[in-house]
């Protein structure tokens, strides 16, 4: 059991029967009232964001969630297949499940994934990738890189904004967190 006083980002807590985890907390002490904290939840299944405020002597279980290293092999229709990469178990995982994640997927890519009761209920990215854009504008001499960007898609089919220097076939790095341009890859 954590109380609210034990709240942190990326806790993960049941709450309404589904499982979260904590993306961003406040804790408010107005005078003379009582304390309390205003949460943005995750919830892991879904993906889906909510806010809730909880009083300050709230308490909640914290799930049995296990966390693998595993391996992307290959996507079959909606599933994304993945290989522990201590077992050489196989596990498949639903598009729906992993939410934007899928975006950034490449074959051979190390994942962690989460499991609640020995069920997958989603993948956390590395923080950054390196993808080839397959399609965009071109860029002209003399664009800069200043704050006027462009959409770019990449090799998994995402469309992101990217500089107006990057030109098609240009390895780019993506910060997966923010689904944002870091830098060109040479």
């Amino acid at each position: 059991m954590v109380s609210t006083t034990d709240f942190r980002n990326n806790l993960k807590i049941e709450y309404e029967g589904d499982l979260y985890v904590i993306v961003e907390f406040q804790h408010v002490n107005p005078g003379n009232l009582r304390a309390f904290v205003r949460t943005k939840l995750k919830n892991l299944k879904t993906g889906q964001l909510i806010e809730r405020t909880f009083r300050s002597s709230d308490k909640f279980e914290t799930p049995d969630v296990e966390e693998k290293q595993m391996q992307f092999l290959y996507k079959s229709g909606d599933d994304y297949n993945f290989m522990d990469t201590e077992t050489y178990e196989q596990v498949s995982v639903s598009g729906k499940q992993l939410g934007e994640s899928k975006n950034f997927l490449q074959e051979n890519i190390i994942v962690t994934a989460m499991f609640h009761n020995n069920i997958p209920i989603g993948v956390t990215l590395p923080i950054f990738v390196e993808m080839k854009v397959i399609k965009t504008e071109p860029g002209y001499r003399g664009d800069t890189a200043t704050s006027s960007s462009k959409p770019a898609t990449i090799e998994s089919g995402a469309v992101i904004q990217v500089p107006l220097f990057v030109n098609e076939g240009d390895m780019i790095k993506i910060d997966t967190r923010t689904e944002e341009y870091v830098e060109r890859v040479k």
